[in-house]
């Protein structure tokens, strides 16, 4: 390991402006300026280590490119950042005060007297996160970086390389555009939301959204013509999956709320209507196969029956398969969706409704002002959980209705990992790629918390 000059002069810039900001900050909020100096020293030179150690500050050699490199300062800075943050939270006297209520408020337990009694009780789960969870992942991110072949006994590090080659050569004008626009956007978002006014709200909402926009905008421009495999990855993982939460989501609830409705054999109608979820992703895959077999499938039959019409072959064309790929996950989770919407329905307050009604809303009126809003902390939950199906449980879906066809016209980005890391026998990249995966739905599962989380009513 041989830290470069470049890479020294980025960690001493790093020291210097945390403990810049920590040592006002920290005087500011009541605290002495030696303390903020030296939390923000140590969080600005700590933070670079979390990610370069681990490298070997490979990313600043002499035989890297100029994505590495700029991937290199991104990690450093992206760890300073994190470092810092930490820092500032252990020092703040505000949340120091929060955590010593609530540690106030917490009763003595039977565990009083036994503090290692809990341990023992929690081993076999905590045996199970680290054999099958933290271990893989960590061995994740280490073939990220290496050139490993299925069934090989030797690895090659790679540094970053498995990720800056799904960068193309766009033009970096257009990227550090977009990218400003974009931290501009989430900057202003975040000084609208701290006003506390519904106005305010609405716009953060707006604005915030709009940064996201740009971020993946961004992305797009990124992976630009001359990485064309990882751009169509992209766009055909937004198209599915914000088919199959919107279509999902939508459905589900117009459904459930007709469901609901008090008619005989109610409970028989929401039975059937939620058997769906008993159903594994690869099932749902081979049941829509045959439905929609141009040959003997009983859409086809429907159609030339009813209306004279042929169904096109799917296999060959790139937007019904689409299509046909976001109603199997539709069907899937509808299901699932149903059966948190039909629960919900049971809490919406019968007396707006009530009230509603004497006011002379109408049906349409009474759903769209009253239901819709009681089933704001449902639906939010709704759109995490579905937006991480269609993200990661899919892939059973797509790989027995179409496989990745026609053209990869279907194959998102969790197919692309298995295509690339199993019958493409490269392990490295494939790991590359599914750690971009989850960083994606971490940051909008997160845009999700910060947007859509701040308009559920969770009051009556």
């Amino acid at each position: 390991m041989e830290i470069t000059l470049p890479a020294m002069l980025a960690i001493a810039v790093t020291t210097v402006t945390g403990a810049v900001l920590l040592s006002r900050a920290a005087e500011s909020a009541g605290r002495t300026r030696q303390l903020g100096l030296a939390a923000g020293a140590v969080g600005g030179f700590a933070g670079p280590m979390l990610f370069m150690l681990p490298l070997g500050f490979c990313t600043f050699g002499p035989e890297q490119g100029a994505a590495d490199i700029i991937l290199g300062y991104a990690l450093l800075l992206s760890g300073a950042a994190l470092a810092l943050r930490i820092a500032w939270t252990l020092i703040d006297p505000v949340a120091a005060k929060e955590r010593t209520r609530s540690q106030d408020t917490t009763t003595q337990g039977v565990f009083k007297n036994h503090p290692y009694l809990p341990w023992v009780l929690l081993s076999p789960t905590l045996i199970v996160l680290v054999v099958f969870l933290y271990w893989p992942a960590g061995r994740t991110l280490t073939l990220s970086t290496q050139l490993v072949r299925l069934g090989a006994p030797q690895s090659v590090d790679r540094c970053v390389s498995n990720f800056t080659e799904l960068v193309g050569p766009t033009s970096p004008t257009q990227v550090v555009i977009t990218l400003v626009l974009a931290v501009t956007l989430f900057f202003v978002s975040s000084r609208l939301s701290r006003r506390g006014t519904a106005d305010a709200e609405r716009w953060a909402s707006y604005t915030s959204t709009a940064g996201v926009a740009a971020l993946l905008f961004m992305l797009y421009l990124v992976w630009s013509v001359e990485s064309p495999d990882y751009q169509r990855v992209y766009l055909v993982t937004l198209i599915i999956s914000a088919g199959t939460v919107v279509f999902g989501l939508m459905i589900s609830l117009g459904i459930a709320y007709l469901a609901y409705q008090p008619i005989r054999g109610a409970g028989v109608y929401r039975t059937f209507l939620i058997w769906p979820y008993a159903i594994s992703p690869p099932i749902a895959g081979l049941i829509f196969f045959v439905m929609f077999d141009p040959n003997a499938g009983i859409i086809e039959h429907w159609l030339n029956t009813l209306f004279g019409f042929d169904l096109p072959n799917y296999r060959q064309s790139a937007l019904l398969a689409q299509i046909v790929v976001i109603l199997a996950s539709v069907w899937k989770t509808l299901g699932y969706n149903l059966l948190f919407y039909i629960a919900g329905l049971q809490t919406v307050p019968g007396d707006q409704l009530e009230a509603a009604t004497i006011d002379g809303a109408n049906s349409w009126q009474r759903f769209r002002w009253v239901v819709i809003p009681a089933l704001s902390p449902i639906t939010f939950f709704l759109i995490v959980t579905n937006l991480t199906y269609a993200f990661f449980d899919t892939f059973g879906t797509i790989d027995y209705l179409t496989a990745g066809g026609p053209a990869g016209a279907t194959s998102v980005a969790m197919y692309e990992i298995y295509r690339v890391a199993i019958p493409g026998r490269d392990l490295g990249r494939g790991a590359a790629q599914s750690l971009i995966l989850f960083l994606g739905v971490v940051a909008l599962t997160m845009w999700q918390f910060r947007s859509t989380g701040k308009r559920v009513s969770y009051g009556s």
